[in-house]
């Protein structure tokens, strides 16, 4: 759903919209509603959160977060898309940053995970956008055929599935067995 203005809303006029409406991302001037997660892209966001979370306290390398905002650009307009998960590490923000706000920079690493109304298409063109706008890697989480696509700037995207396991330099220390993402029924 697109919650539609007579004019594009500017970042600030988003940011201002109430909250007790659901969750939104700004979208070529426009607030578009985002998708309620249904129980596998639940569960595959909740397993992923506690890994990646595990990994940050034992590298002490920065923070993920469900469901976080992120200012960016796209085409020279801002652009809020909003995460099923979102690392930044302390080097692009400070352990200290503390405000109620949406990520000030582009984070190393965004995660999309599918949803049963989403096509893989428009996943690969909204983690195009994230690469453009400065956010290093991309996931592209599939419940359904437990796979994860890794997106690089510099590179093409890699799928892993089953036993292989997900490595990355951007990612230091962090080892991600594919398999453990998902639900044993799911």
């Amino acid at each position: 759903m697109v919650q539609s203005f007579s004019k594009p809303l500017t970042l600030q006029e988003y940011l201002a919209l109430p909250a007790a409406d659901g969750v939104y991302e700004l979208i070529d001037g426009q607030a578009v509603a985002k998708v309620s997660p249904k129980f596998f892209h639940a569960g595959s966001q909740k397993i992923l959160l506690r890994l990646l979370d595990d990994w940050c306290i034992q590298q002490q390398c920065g923070q993920v977060y469900p469901e976080w905002a992120i200012a960016l650009q796209r085409n020279q307009v801002d652009w809020v898309p909003v995460p099923d998960l979102t690392y930044v590490s302390y080097d692009r923000l400070a352990a200290d940053w503390a405000e109620d706000a949406p990520c000030p920079v582009p984070p190393e690493l965004a995660i999309e995970i599918i949803s049963p109304d989403q096509t893989f298409g428009a996943m690969i063109e909204k983690a195009t956008d994230y690469l453009v706008a400065g956010v290093s890697r991309v996931w592209v989480v599939d419940p359904r055929a437990k796979s994860i696509t890794v997106f690089y700037p510099d590179a093409p995207p890699r799928t892993y599935t089953g036993d292989m396991v997900v490595t990355d330099a951007v990612l230091p220390g962090l080892e991600l067995a594919v398999q453990r993402a998902f639900r044993s029924g799911g």
